[in-house]
């Protein structure tokens, strides 16, 4: 079993930043590809970025690319989701996501773990 903890969420303006973290335990974090998803009410849970177990390969949706960085340290067990220039549209709840394979994957149906989720709004 992982056990996955998200923080950092809030409220903030258009522009700003904000950093996500993610704290893993139960398992060898360096065996995890982590992922971070994100969630609006209606709508299908949404790939935002992936990073490979030795944080050697990163992959993001084309709509964070270039605003969002995921980072991963394994000596924390931790991984981070700084986002910046931050837009309405980012408005969600934010999950992050352990893999036992090594795939960096962009569909949630191939996570194994997923945290509770941290709400991120942006205002206008």
């Amino acid at each position: 079993q992982v056990q996955l903890v998200e923080s950092g969420g809030g409220l903030v303006q258009a522009g700003d930043s904000l950093r996500l973290s993610c704290a893993a335990s139960g398992r060898t974090f360096s065996s995890l590809a982590m992922g971070w998803f994100r969630q609006v009410p209606g709508k299908e849970r949404e790939f935002v970025a992936g990073i490979s177990r030795s944080g050697g390969f990163r992959n993001y949706a084309d709509s964070v690319k270039g605003r969002f960085t995921i980072s991963r340290d394994n000596a924390k067990n931790m991984v981070y989701l700084q986002m910046n220039s931050l837009k309405p549209e980012d408005t969600a709840v934010y999950y992050c996501a352990a893999d036992l394979v090594e795939r960096v994957a962009t569909s949630s149906n191939t996570y194994d773990y997923w945290g509770q989720g941290t709400q991120v709004t942006v205002s206008s």
